[in-house]
């Protein structure tokens, strides 16, 4: 998928000749005897190479003891990305030839699609009110255990 040399020779021709038409990244550990991540290479003999389909398939299978497996719904989702070529953020976009060929022909899946979730946004307002919350509730608690403290003769709590 990104390797030079022969690998990147025919990537090269085939993406030049307008032949591939979508690339499909599977799960890892799915085919029997070999932990790899799998990719698919869907080709095409007349299409226009103008752009290539990437789906990251790779997240949306079920774990299994000794190997992964896609269930009919992860296939009816690869499925329907690649025939109606829906772009979806996470899991599948078309990429035209021109942004591949800045790539060096690089196939790889992360160039074009994003894995990364965004972390939730924190509220600071709302929390900074919370935390206010707490430390007024902290204050009279602290206050009273300081005086069972101060009966049994035992140092005060700052």
């Amino acid at each position: 998928m990104f390797w030079g040399g022969a690998e990147e020779c025919i990537r090269t021709k085939l993406l030049k000749d307008g032949h591939l038409d979508t690339v499909i990244h599977l799960p890892a550990n799915l085919i029997y005897s070999t932990g790899i991540p799998v990719c698919i290479l869907a080709l095409k003999k007349c299409k226009k190479p103008d752009d290539v389909l990437f789906i990251n398939a790779a997240e949306h299978f079920e774990k299994g003891k000794r190997q992964n497996q896609l269930k009919p719904q992860h296939i009816a989702k690869i499925i329907e990305a690649y025939q109606n070529r829906t772009e979806e953020p996470r899991y599948s976009c078309q990429m035209e030839m021109s942004e591949i060929e800045k790539n060096d022909f690089n196939l790889n899946i992360s160039r074009y699609i994003s894995t990364v979730t965004a972390e939730e946004e924190i509220d600071l307002t709302a929390t900074h009110a919370e935390l206010t919350k707490i430390h007024s509730s902290i204050q009279p608690a602290t206050a009273k255990h300081n005086e069972f403290l101060k009966e049994l003769g035992l140092p005060l709590l700052p």
